[in-house]
């Protein structure tokens, strides 16, 4: 039986995995509301009629965290307190069949490319005068800034390919009106995301051409920040890194994702690079562009990997002193290249072997922060907790990255969503404390 707080058409979107589901949440919700619906993205109270989860499919931990979640809000639709339970996402386009057999009460399962359909079950019409609308979920001053969908890599561990479909850039046009727009509303900070950012353009244009595309959002006014995100090694178009000391509003930051340091593995999984390759990469991005942080993720426990690939892997990351670095423990997943081989390191191997990376990287992270102390910084500001104003550089991203504290005083005023220099006193291993100075 229905409780008597359910509000009816109003929707609450909940969101799990990476930024390029949040940044297809915030589309959906965009469309919702334009068709009259009252929505609200991971609310706090059980008072909506209808709930959209948007999963995540990547590797184990997030699968179980996307069931766990739809089972949450099937008991809480078979307690009255939910009408309808929709699935959509990475998840649901990978297992629909089997979902739908484990968790019936679920009212439909939808793909990565159902939104049409989706809001025609909720008898919506899709509004195609607002392709490029979202409403953000993010604090109002960043956003993040899909330019592609799917993937055309054959990385051997690597399962986006079957539930996001083949690359497809987004024309720079479209992409260029979406900025703009943006920042109409305010927004300071694009950060570019897509399964590979340096794929971008070779289906459209046939050529590599994310240099040109950075060059035309640079030039959007309003827009402070620019940060890539998700760039692949092999192929690395060097083009980009001129765009990047020409244009002071494009960060000096690169995330991308190496996933291991021995040739061997590398060979295994794919990649298309070597080891040495991959140094000689990075030692040219870091001489074209002085001073550029790079993030990097890894994957600990690959089918096959030997002590000696792990410490080939370990002596790498203790050279190379990346910026910020986060690794993964290898997930056996079905219909990948890779599940052919047998899972063969143990999962507390494969958990140590993550730890002692990040171990090392807490070690360097200490170290370039100590570099930074009496440094000036421009510092963008996205909230404040407790005692301290809480801010990034150029150098970070939210919620993964190093952030910045001030400490509250009578006479300190921050505004969120606001710039200000900072000078800074004190470091750890990943924060940033300092004070504002003119």
């Amino acid at each position: 039986m229905k409780t008597k707080t359910l509000k009816k058409n109003k929707v609450n979107v909940v969101t799990l995995g990476c930024s390029k589901n949040l940044f297809d949440s915030e589309v959906m919700m965009a469309q919702l509301k334009a068709n009259k619906f009252d929505v609200e993205h991971e609310a706090k109270k059980d008072d909506s009629e209808i709930v959209i989860i948007n999963t995540c499919g990547f590797i184990d931990n997030a699968k179980q965290e996307s069931i766990d979640t739809i089972l949450r809000y099937v008991d809480a639709k078979k307690e009255g307190a939910v009408d309808k339970v929709y699935v959509t996402g990475c998840l649901s386009q990978r297992y629909k069949d089997e979902l739908e057999v484990e968790i019936p009460e679920v009212d439909a399962y939808f793909g990565t490319r159902d939104l049409p359909r989706l809001l025609k079950t909720l008898k919506a019409d899709y509004k195609h005068e607002l392709v490029g609308e979202r409403l953000l979920t993010t604090p109002s001053h960043y956003a993040y800034f899909k330019i592609a969908e799917g993937c055309d890599r054959p990385c051997s561990f690597c399962a986006i390919p079957l539930m996001r479909g083949k690359h497809q850039s987004t024309p720079i046009e479209e992409l260029v009106t979406r900025a703009e727009g943006l920042a109409a509303q305010g927004v300071k900070e694009l950060m570019l995301i897509a399964q590979d950012l340096t794929y971008y353009g070779l289906d459209l244009y046939k050529k590599r051409n994310l240099a040109e595309l950075l060059g035309k959002l640079a030039d959007v006014n309003g827009i402070d920040w620019i940060r890539l995100h998700y760039a692949f090694p092999a192929g690395f178009p060097m083009d980009i890194l001129d765009v990047m000391n020409e244009h002071p509003n494009v960060c000096k930051y690169l995330d991308m994702p190496l996933q291991h340091g021995s040739t061997r593995m590398l060979k295994a999984m794919r990649r298309g690079i070597t080891r040495e390759k991959t140094e000689d990469l990075v030692a040219a991005i870091r001489d074209k562009v002085p001073g550029i942080a790079l993030r990097t993720t890894l994957i600990s426990g690959y089918p096959g990997e030997t002590e000696a690939d792990f410490q080939e892997m370990y002596d790498w990351v203790e050279r190379t002193r990346f910026d910020r670095l986060g690794i993964f423990t290898y997930s056996h997943e079905e219909n990948t290249h890779a599940y052919n081989f047998e899972d063969d390191v143990p999962e507390e191997v494969k958990k140590e072997r993550a730890d002692l990376i990040m171990e090392l990287q807490s070690g360097i992270s200490y170290e370039l922060n100590q570099d930074k102390i009496g440094k000036t910084f421009k510092v963008l500001f996205d909230r404040v907790e407790g005692d301290y104003f809480i801010g990034r550089t150029e150098f970070d991203s939210p919620e993964v990255d190093n952030e910045v504290l001030v400490k509250k005083t009578a006479d300190t005023f921050v505004r969120l969503g606001d710039f200000a220099n900072v000078e800074i006193s004190s470091a750890d291993h990943y924060d940033l404390y300092g004070k504002i100075v003119e």
